[in-house]
């Protein structure tokens, strides 16, 4: 067990703490620079995540996708008269790839994997929840903003509930659209209908469950969960950020 826990530490810290970082990377021109920042975010989220070996997985051999991925489209589709002083390399049909369109790309791609990497180093440890407490403890947001906006998302798995619901309904009552992608879009639009009434229906009944707990009639309101913060989420910021300064540092030496 960790000494440290991404999953425990404030959200605040895992969402607003690499946004200076991200700033930096995205001004910066070279490929270690960026490289290092995302190997540090991508070390942290093992080390400290928690995530399933799966998870890691998936995201490391996503990155490395992204990364070939641009730095190949940069390479095709860049305007040779733009990297003519470099070296050409090949000729695919009409397009010609060069040595500086390839490393264009590659930087462009580090960058963006990096930026990736910090993004999920809080998203893949924080809830919804959570983020919406520290706002409304940390950050003073208002709770009828943070609430408010926690409602609306959590409509998204229950429009997922109930498409599968409306989905089985359709398949008991043997309903059939015929088959080819017309009879795909009459089925999708079969299930509109029911999906809008839910969610009116699900809609009116989450309004009057706030209006008869009180919600929105005085300007604070007490917390069931709290969320602290304290040492480890100041231990966790330093060590990002101090990661990051060593990564400027080691890239510059290099």
């Amino acid at each position: 067990m960790s000494v440290l826990d991404l999953r425990t530490v404030n959200p605040l810290v895992k969402v607003l703490g690499p946004i200076p970082v991200m700033i930096y990377v995205v001004t910066t021109r070279d490929v270690l620079t960026p490289a290092l920042v995302g190997l540090l975010a991508f070390a942290l989220l093992a080390l400290l995540g928690h995530q399933r070996p799966r998870v890691l997985a998936a995201v490391a051999l996503g990155t490395v996708a992204l990364v070939a991925v641009m730095t190949v489209s940069f390479g095709l589709l860049t305007d040779p008269a733009t990297v003519d002083d470099t070296t050409p390399l090949a000729r695919v049909g009409p397009l010609e790839v060069w040595s500086g369109a390839l490393a264009t790309g590659l930087a462009t791609a580090v960058r963006t994997a990096a930026l990736l990497l910090l993004v999920l180093l809080g998203g893949l440890t924080t809830s919804g929840a959570d983020l919406v407490r520290a706002m409304t403890q940390q950050l003073r947001l208002p709770y009828r903003v943070g609430y408010a906006a926690l409602a609306a998302l959590r409509f998204v798995p229950r429009f997922s509930h109930e498409l599968e619901v409306v989905r089985g309904a359709h398949r008991v009552r043997g309903v059939t659209a015929g088959r080819g992608p017309v009879g795909a879009v009459q089925r999708q639009a079969g299930y509109v209908v029911p999906l809008l009434a839910g969610g009116i229906r699900h809609a009116e009944r989450f309004s009057l469950a706030m209006e008869a707990r009180g919600f929105g009639a005085h300007p604070t309101r007490t917390e069931r969960v709290v969320v602290p913060f304290g040492a480890r989420d100041l231990v966790l910021l330093a060590v990002l950020w101090a990661g990051a300064a060593a990564c400027v540092l080691l890239a510059a030496s290099v």
